[in-house]
């Protein structure tokens, strides 16, 4: 399969820095992320939000698109321990709990009224979050939002993690229909996967926005290779 991803702008975090890296087409800055919304997510998610707020544009309404292997998994690990100690949990804390929690309240926060979409697929989580955006994209010839985030599970789980994520990851990617301008033009080929999961697809995908370089790598069940539009 492949399909032709076109993007404005992106935001993107990893845990070995302390600010965001941002390219392409930035629209111009929003007011700063609610310190409401900044207090009800994890460090992770307040990452994913800052990179998802970086990339909103001024004008009109994207469909969200989340991508994550776990979601905001030191929050549903602290509710499994609460449950597990007392018996009861949080109701504000578990109704945050849930895959799609961020993209519901980015949605409340802009006002958005697009719907959102969350994919969680182990590995190949970003690589099919950036497939579902790009597909909204080509049937409404409208913009949508990926945004994934990702961090390491807790020790316990260690035997269960997967290698590709060795550290905490937000991306946010615009993407846009073709008629609109674009910062980058990346072709996405996918393939029945050969091996072990590599390199976090959501790193390689920015090593070619940001380096105008061609990248191939595996995923959990497809092979992965994104090349610049000649």
């Amino acid at each position: 399969m492949s399909v032709c991803v076109r993007v404005a702008a992106w935001a993107a975090w990893d845990g070995h820095a302390d600010v965001l890296a941002v390219g392409g087409m930035v629209p111009p800055a929003r007011p700063a992320l609610p310190s409401l919304l900044r207090r009800r997510v994890s460090a992770i998610g307040r990452k994913a939000l800052e990179a998802a707020w970086t990339v909103l544009p001024t004008d009109g309404e994207p469909r969200l698109i989340l991508a994550s292997r776990h979601g905001e998994y030191v929050r549903t690990f602290d509710l499994l321990n609460a449950l597990a100690e007392s018996g009861e949990v949080s109701p504000a804390e578990f109704s945050l709990a849930v895959h799609h929690a961020l993209a519901g309240l980015l949605s409340i926060a802009t006002g958005n009224r697009q719907g959102h979409s969350a994919v969680a697929a182990g590995p190949d989580s970003f690589g099919y979050g950036l497939l579902e955006a790009a597909g909204f994209v080509a049937e409404q010839a409208a913009p949508a939002l990926l945004l994934y985030f990702d961090e390491p599970l807790p020790s316990l789980y260690t035997a269960l993690d997967d290698d590709d994520v060795p550290a905490p990851v937000a991306l946010a990617v615009l993407l846009v229909p073709p008629e609109s301008p674009v910062a980058r033009v990346v072709h996405m080929d996918l393939h029945p996967g050969t091996g072990t999961a590599g390199q976090c697809l959501a790193r390689s995908f920015l090593s070619v926005l940001e380096q105008d370089i061609d990248v191939a790598v595996q995923g959990g069940r497809h092979a992965w290779r994104w090349s610049h539009a000649a």
